[in-house]
């Protein structure tokens, strides 16, 4: 089990953060795997310059109203993101939901980590701009 666990790696803690010794804090398994999520979920398509098609397309939306169109592109453009850059999951289950507040959407994300078949999940809050999201819809 040890062995198929360094398949999971080990980084830089996200977000960066200093140790009380003053070194980099680091993640590593299934901490760095969920870190990585969260940053392919927190990247816009284009960000990167020198990675313009890393990150995720839900970015796109951000000016689209909270309605259950907008929750399935959501949901497609985490799913084809996860898909392309996060190779060490599989997906279980992706729920796009309305969260509290008229702009809020929660992504919910169920996973499998390949190398040890443990379940993992995740829940990403992305918000609308309040000039798109005026109207609630169910």
């Amino acid at each position: 089990m040890t062995g198929s666990r360094k398949f999971l790696g080990t980084g830089l803690a996200f977000p960066l953060r200093v140790t009380p010794r003053g070194g980099i804090e680091w993640a590593s398994e299934e901490r760095l795997v969920q870190q990585s999520i969260w940053i392919i979920l927190s990247t816009a398509k284009g960000e990167l310059q020198a990675s313009p098609r890393f990150g995720c397309g839900i970015h796109d939306l951000v000016f689209a109203n909270n309605t259950p169109s907008t929750r399935a592109q959501v949901a497609h453009q985490v799913r084809a993101a996860l898909l392309e850059w996060e190779h060490r999951i599989d997906l279980v289950d992706l729920r796009v939901s309305e969260g509290d507040a008229p702009n809020e959407l929660m992504i919910a994300i169920d996973y499998r980590l390949k190398a040890s078949h443990a379940y993992g999940n995740l829940v990403y809050p992305f918000y609308l701009s309040d000039l798109g999201s005026t109207s609630r819809a169910a």
